[in-house]
């Protein structure tokens, strides 16, 4: 979800102890993801993690996914798309993120007792395995962006490319290494090529989150 949804959620629940920590997985730095970061005027915790340190750890491979973590440190909803999807009717989208934002309502009021919260044993049945070949993308993904700094830009795009071969499920790691390249790594023809048939092989670009409220009608 965009940031001033957030910083909205964050003004009406942070008495109740709610705090949004969001990360920006850019490579490219503090600069590329000001702009949006101050328009947005947001007040909770804003990081950049141009290592991509969080989605390695969480195994994040697009934007806007969350992870819930309750005041204990638990993760309480592993990774998951944030409340969103991609359609072109806009009802619907609202309607979603709408939902989304009701359960995490839901959750701050209610605590362990949400229906929303997974149990020990549901949250890791939830999460994605982390396979050597991942772990193996996400080496030369660092590799890559270290080389790329360097000005080793062709042995850089060969391990960036690695990188997304290897985790064809991360879009993090194709939007990065577009947007490197200085070509639009959202949106960009490159982009809706790869989405158009990844989608042909019934790979969606966002999976709902396993939330009864969002299958509803």
């Amino acid at each position: 979800m965009d940031l001033p949804v957030w910083q909205a959620l964050f003004e009406e629940l942070q008495d109740q102890g709610f705090m949004v920590v969001t990360v920006a997985m850019d490579s490219r730095g503090v600069d590329a993801v000001r702009g949006p970061i101050q328009r947005a005027k947001t007040t909770y915790t804003s990081l950049v993690d141009r290592d991509h340190v969080v989605a390695e750890l969480y195994n994040m491979v697009n934007v806007p996914q969350a992870v819930w973590i309750d005041e204990s440190g638990k993760i309480v909803r592993p990774t998951e798309v944030s409340g969103f999807q991609v359609s072109f009717n806009l009802r619907k989208v609202q309607r979603t993120r709408r939902r989304y934002l009701d359960a995490i309502r839901d959750w701050v009021e209610k605590g362990h007792e949400s229906e929303h919260v997974f149990s020990e044993a549901e949250a890791r049945d939830h999460l994605s395995p982390f396979t050597a070949e991942i772990a193996l993308a996400h080496a030369n993904f660092h590799l890559g962006r270290y080389l790329w700094e360097r000005g080793d830009r062709s042995e850089a795009a060969r391990f960036l490319c690695n990188a997304v071969e290897l985790h064809p499920d991360s879009w993090n790691f194709f939007r990065q290494m577009k947007n490197l390249e200085h070509i639009l790594g959202s949106g960009g023809p490159a982009f809706l090529l790869r989405a158009r048939r990844r989608s042909k092989q019934g790979q969606a670009y966002y999976e709902l989150p396993d939330m009864a409220m969002l299958r509803e009608s």
